[in-house]
Formats: structure tokens, C-alpha cells, sequence
């Protein structure tokens, strides 16, 4: 389960509770659900309980508690608890590892879109100045990735306001994807940089980085069609947290809140951050667990599960590039 799909169950759980008469409406468009900050338990948290308390005229932890009894738990929630003044914790099931690959895998192009900004309508002037002009475009594709209605239209109000790029020479001598990445991946306040170390292929380079290990998922995938090893989530690695594919998991598994934020913040470059943390997470992963047999070893569950991670993850990576504009090369 996704934190978008735990926020739709809680969700669920709202209009329940107001259908009842156990809760007065009405049920907020979006609940925020959250990493579980340290000391806190489960795996993801919602403070949704204290948001409604006020308008319900009960305490916040009675209302988490009609809550959790509409919770949802048949789909990859193991546990829901309360803690604090009324906050409540979302433990998933053990197969969530598995569930969240098989999710991504279903559609791997539309992994993390939604319908969170249906009935936005968002008109932007165009822009002449360059990082505004690809911001604006940029932002449009996150828009519409969230169900907005999102265009650049002569005339209209909405401008982003980004630092300018600078001489637009630097930009020509970088080429189209390490220019996108240099003007999309600083916030919007922060000045880009354009200098040549954005061409040299080494860790230091956060853009090669990311593509590195989109081409290292690709090439895991060809390496196990060669020695006929499937892809099967099932037996997938642990999410626990000190379990190494945790960081992973995560990241995959975050994936839809922070297209969400992105498209709603107009904001690109937290797209790209989080790009960034994808691809080293699944580096450390692939130097820590061995994706494929060696020697006379036979393949395994553990092979073919780490088979499907890495295509789950190359395809977060390609969804991410592209709607930055940069290109996921199978080979670097």
C-alpha cells in the first residue's frame, strides 16, 4: 500500500464516519499522511483526528478512535494505533513490500499519478525568460500527472516566479539534459549553477548519478532475461527499517506523495531531489544484496524479487526524468 492509497483508505474511513452521524461533515478533499517521525510507531502517521475534533466538538483522541474502527485493514494495513493527543499509526502487513513492486509494475508509466488536483484549472502566461519558460512547462506536466487541467495560455495571470538562468551560452554548451537538470533542480530562489561539472560522469554528478542507475536497472534486467530469471515481487526484500532494501522501499513507495507535492507546490525541483535519493538508495541496495546468481549458484525467489525491485525502481527513475524533460538512457 502507498501513502496515497493509506490516505484514500482514511479518507474512506472520514466518509464513513460522517454517513453514520458518528462525525459531523464535511470530509476534507485531502488527508496528509506521513513518514512516522522518531518514537512514533507503525510506518506511516495522519493527524487527521485533530484536524476534525474542533468542528466535531470531541476530543481528538475519540475521534481517531471512530476512526480506527472504519479503517479498512483488509488491504495491506497489519495494524492501526493511537497515540499521542490522537494521532494515528499505520503499521502495513508483511507482504507491503510485494504489493507496492506489483503496484508500481502494473502501469510503470502512470506509477504515482492521480486524481488529487482533479478540478484545478491552471492557466499560466508564457514566459520568455528560459528557466521560467521550462519551469512553466514543467509544472504543467505535474499538474495534469495530478488530474488538473493545466496549460500556457496567452494572456493569463499566473506567472512562476524563478531566478533567471544565466548566460544562455552556458546553457547551449551543456546540451538539453544536463541544461533541464541545472535549471530544474535548484528551487525556484536559488540561483542555478552551469558550469562544466554537470557534464563529467562521476558520483559527484547528482544528474549522472540518477541516470547511472536507472541504465544499472536496465542492465540487471537484461542480465536476468539472459539467464532466464523472471520477475516476480513475491518474496520481496523486508521493509523493515536496518533491512537493506528499507531505503528503497521507501523512496519507491513515497513516490506518489512527492509528485503530488511537486504538481501542487509548482515546485520541480523536489521531483528531482527525490530522484536523487531513488537512485542512491538503489545503488547501496545493489551493493548490498547480490541481484543475480553467481557461478553455479541457482536462481532463487530472493534473484527474481530483486529482478521486479529493480524494475520498479528504473521505472520511477524513467517517470521522473521524463517529466523533467531529461532522457533515461539504457546504457551509460
Amino acid at each position: 500500500m502507498t501513502p496515497a492509497e493509506l490516505s484514500r483508505t482514511v479518507r474512506h474511513a472520514v466518509c464513513r464516519a460522517v454517513a453514520d452521524d458518528a462525525l459531523p461533515g464535511p470530509v476534507p478533499e485531502r488527508i496528509a499522511v506521513e513518514r512516522s517521525r522518531p518514537g512514533g510507531r507503525g510506518e506511516y502517521a495522519t493527524g487527521i483526528a485533530l484536524r476534525l475534533a474542533g468542528p466535531a466538538g470531541r476530543p481528538a483522541r475519540e475521534v481517531a478512535e471512530i476512526l480506527r474502527s472504519r479503517v479498512d485493514t483488509t488491504h495491506g494495513i497489519a495494524r492501526v494505533e493511537i497515540t499521542g493527543p490522537g494521532f494515528l499509526n499505520f503499521t502495513l502487513g508483511e507482504d507491503s513490500a510485494a504489493a507496492l513492486v506489483r503496484t508500481i509494475l502494473r502501469d510503470p508509466a502512470r506509477y504515482g499519478h492521480g486524481d488529487a488536483l482533479a478540478g484545478t484549472v491552471a492557466a499560466f502566461a508564457p514566459a520568455e525568460e528560459p528557466r521560467a519558460d521550462l519551469w512553466t512547462r514543467t509544472v504543467v506536466r505535474l499538474l495534469r500527472t495530478q488530474g488538473a487541467e493545466a496549460a500556457v495560455v496567452p494572456g493569463a495571470e499566473e506567472r512562476l516566479s524563478v531566478v533567471p538562468a544565466p548566460d544562455p551560452a552556458a546553457l547551449a554548451r551543456l546540451g538539453p539534459d544536463a541544461a533541464r537538470w541545472a535549471l530544474l533542480r535548484p528551487a525556484a530562489h536559488d540561483r542555478p549553477y552551469t558550469g562544466p561539472d554537470l557534464l563529467v560522469q562521476r558520483d559527484s554528478n547528482a544528474l549522472f548519478r540518477v541516470r547511472y542507475a536507472y541504465a544499472r536497472t536496465r542492465a540487471q534486467a537484461r542480465a536476468a532475461a539472459r539467464l532466464g530469471i523472471g520477475s516476480d515481487p513475491v518474496g520481496s526484500e523486508p521493509a523493515e527499517p536496518g533491512r537493506p532494501a528499507a531505503p528503497l522501499l521507501t523512496a519507491l513507495g513515497d513516490h506518489p506523495a512527492v509528485l503530488e507535492a511537486a504538481a501542487r507546490l509548482r515546485a520541480p525541483d523536489r521531483l528531482a531531489r527525490h530522484l536523487e535519493l531513488t537512485a542512491e538508495a538503489f545503488l547501496r541496495f545493489q551493493e548490498t544484496c547480490r541481484p543475480l546468481p553467481l557461478g553455479d549458484e541457482k536462481p532463487s525467489a530472493a534473484h527474481r524479487s530483486r529482478t521486479a525491485l529493480a524494475e520498479a525502481a528504473g521505472a520511477v527513475l524513467a517517470g521522473g526524468l521524463s517529466l523533467l524533460g531529461v532522457d533515461a538512457p539504457e546504457h551509460l
